[in-house]
């Protein structure tokens, strides 16, 4: 009985923590906005480095839609979207950490 239910305990801890780990696609984008809002607000990004950044954003924004324009994301669209974000997450990283401020 011991072992049922731990085992059953296992299962469904592993189940909600990796559900819980992985974003969504809308939130990553939102988590990202709010990363480069931030950094301009604090003087880490030119006005040159949040245009590109934005930019970037809106790329992968316009990427999602035309996923969906036919009712259905495939796997290989949400992987090339996911890679896109993770690509754009580090840019945002760089640009931020590059010594280069506003003023």
């Amino acid at each position: 009985m011991k072992t049922k239910v731990l085992f059953t305990a296992i299962i469904l801890g592993a189940f909600f923590s990796t559900a819980s780990a992985q974003q969504t696609i809308k939130e990553k984008n939102r988590h990202e906005r709010k990363r480069i809002s931030h950094g301009v607000k604090n003087g880490e990004l030119t006005k040159a480095e949040t245009v590109n950044l934005v930019k970037g954003q809106k790329e992968i924004k316009q990427d999602v839609k035309a996923a969906k324009a036919d009712g259905v994301v495939t796997k290989t669209e949400r992987k090339e979207i996911k890679q896109d974000q993770r690509q754009q997450s580090r840019k945002i990283y760089r640009k931020k950490h590059n010594n280069r401020d506003r003023n």
